[in-house]
């Protein structure tokens, strides 16, 4: 099955593998973990060429995003039991990096642009008065 337009983030759990078709286009393809947590891993496929160079200067646990197609598949293995593979058919690989700012993790550790809410103490009085409220 075949789903709309996906974009995840996550770390390269392994590394990049580049493979070639019968018309030598390079296939290129690596595993990502979505997860926070936990594993949730999901096979990235670029099989164009202009992510040929990006896809090969990514190593593991480096951060990505990665926009494309979602595709479930649903194989058995040698028990007999069904499992679903979920894939990206990648169209854009961007390598999200630390140092430069781009990514949400490098912008969420600078305490100067975390946002702090005042505690519901601290506000209480501007608050409209129960009198106020008009039901």
């Amino acid at each position: 099955m075949t789903l709309a337009k996906a974009v995840v983030t996550g770390s390269v759990y392994r590394a990049p593998e580049k493979r070639f078709t019968q018309n030598n286009v390079p296939v290129s393809s690596f595993v990502l973990n979505i997860g926070d947590r936990e594993e949730m891993l999901l096979r990235v496929i670029a099989k164009r060429t202009s992510l040929d160079e990006v896809v090969s200067s990514l190593g593991q646990n480096d951060r990505v995003l990665v926009e494309g197609r979602l595709q479930i598949t649903t194989v058995k293995n040698e028990s007999g039991n069904e499992r679903k593979i979920f894939e990206i058919d990648a169209n854009t690989v961007e390598p999200i990096s630390a140092t430069t700012g781009t990514g949400s993790a490098a912008s969420a550790s600078s305490e100067e642009e975390i946002v702090k809410f005042p505690k519901e103490e601290e506000f209480a009085d501007e608050l409209i008065g129960e009198d106020e409220v008009p039901f």
